[in-house]
């Protein structure tokens, strides 16, 4: 059985079901959603058994010609960097489907779109063709663009555009520097990125540089790296908490992806000479993006801007170019899914209750609400870094492999720590502690819904932060491979 073709594309054969739905029929749409999203986790999940630990070699591989006279091929395959992305996307997106069980307007538009979304990210983790990548790429845009423009905050429109705008014009970067990889490989020319990475050392420096800058326009605004990051915030605070979810969750870590799939394997000359650049972007990814959540009043703001944050610290590690720092940064990827999925719906469930997020507008809420002030501190903690919780292996790793190299870079880094600390014990104190406010004396406690959707990843969090091992076998051998150990 192609097992990535079912991955990938049962959530479009649910998307087309729900077109067929009538919209009055939101159970039936809801169930449908559901168990096509829930087969590509049961595929992904199967997988595992057979995903070898022991080679770099792409695994899963499905293979035909699309349109031969162009030698665009489809042509998937998965190995330590791709696939435990792979089962991150197919998870957080059944996830993001319990949280978008409160959506009531346009029911039936919205799990297509949410499906069709799915569809293309997990496609993008799985091409090895740059023009099915760069398909499946383009084709998260549209998703997002309506979940955020219909479903969004009073300024969904204007997030809509903004991030629309932001990543097309890269992406448009980005297909040039595919093209200029076709047009240099010999006759007849290629897309395949594992035949592209066997030429890499017949071109010249002055090429990989210009195919770096055009493949690194496209990644950064997606990561989002500074200064592309200001799409970000504003699509975060104005989406639907669902929506919020599978962007810090997914989104972002096409980005980085792209960096080390593409990027780094297909132009590695000019990799080498944006290195001194990188590291400066990842301190200013990591202090600036800590210090803007520091400043925030807004909780769902505070989180956005503490993404950036964190994807400095894949930025850091990459950087480093060694074993540690290549893994600390797949690793953060995965955390920082999990985490950040999990603090955006717990700022929904309080968003729900009390229609606002002002952290001021609160205090001594863990009286009224033990379960979620304890579930929130638990992904705080675990989100600045708390040894024994996930966020702290990845961001270990990404400093002992930056430090290697850029020793004042990383000292400087710790900062953003130091400051992500501060922001969520701020947070904390200003919500859960103190005198408890009469104002929301009549707040429920968490739901059946919603500690189904949340539990899952306060247990993964603990676990991963306990035992890495299950994660980390996934990447080694690929990661080891990259960098020519």
């Amino acid at each position: 059985m192609n097992m990535l073709s079912l991955v990938t594309f049962a959530p479009l054969v649910g998307a087309l079901i729900i077109l067929c739905i009538p919209k009055e029929k939101v159970r039936a749409i809801q169930t449908v959603a559901f168990v096509f999203a829930g087969i590509a986790l049961i595929a992904s999940l199967a997988m595992l058994p057979g995903f070898s630990r022991g080679t770099h070699e792409m695994q899963f591989v499905e293979r035909f010609s699309w349109i031969p006279s162009f030698g665009v091929q489809y042509y998937l395959g998965v190995d330590g960097l791709s696939y435990p992305l792979v089962l991150l996307t197919t998870f957080m997106c059944v996830i993001g489907l319990i949280g978008s069980l409160g959506i009531e307007h346009r029911v039936k538009e919205y799990f297509f779109w949410f499906l069709v979304l799915e569809v293309g990210m997990t496609g993008v983790f799985c091409a090895l063709d740059l023009i099915l990548f760069y398909v499946f790429w383009e084709l998260t845009l549209v998703p997002m663009y309506f979940l955020i423009g219909v479903w969004g905050g009073p300024r969904k429109e204007f997030a809509a555009i903004k991030f629309f705008l932001y990543t097309l014009t890269g992406s448009v970067f980005m297909l040039l520097a595919i093209l200029a990889l076709y047009f240099a490989s010999p006759a007849p020319h290629t897309f395949d990125m594992l035949e592209l990475a066997k030429l890499t050392g017949g071109w010249d420096r002055h090429f990989q540089i210009l195919v770096f800058l055009g493949l690194y326009f496209g990644m950064a605004i997606k990561i989002p790296a500074f200064p592309f990051h200001t799409w970000l915030p504003l699509a975060h605070v104005e989406a639907p908490t669902a929506i919020s979810v599978i962007l810090a969750a997914v989104l972002l870590k096409m980005g980085v992806y792209g960096l080390l799939r593409i990027s780094y394997t297909l132009a590695p000359l000019g990799f080498q000479w944006f290195l001194p650049a990188l590291i400066v972007i990842a301190v200013i990814n990591i202090v600036y993006g800590a210090l803007c959540a520091m400043a925030q009043t807004d909780m769902k703001k505070m989180v956005a801007y503490s993404s950036v944050n964190h994807m400095g610290y894949c930025l850091l590690g990459i950087a480093g170019m060694t074993t540690a720092g290549f893994t600390g940064a797949v690793f953060q990827m995965l955390t920082h899914g999990i985490i950040t999925g999990a603090l955006f719906l717990l700022v929904g469930v309080i968003y729900d209750r009390a229609h606002t997020r002002d952290v001021s507008a609160f205090g001594g809420l863990a009286v009224k609400l033990p379960v979620y002030a304890a579930l929130m501190s638990l992904t705080c903690f675990a989100s600045l870094g708390l040894p024994g919780l996930a966020g702290f292996i990845g961001e270990f790793l990404c400093f002992l492999g930056a430090f290697q190299t850029w020793k004042l870079a990383a000292a400087i880094s710790v900062l953003g720590i130091i400051a992500t600390a501060a922001f969520f014990l701020r947070m904390m104190q200003k919500v859960f502690l103190g005198k408890f406010n009469e104002k929301w004396a009549d707040l429920p406690d968490m739901t059946a819904r919603e500690l189904i959707s949340i539990a899952p990843l306060a247990v993964l969090t603990v676990l991963f932060g306990v035992y890495p091992k299950w994660p980390l076998d996934l990447m080694n051998k690929t990661i080891e491979h990259m960098l020519g150990k």
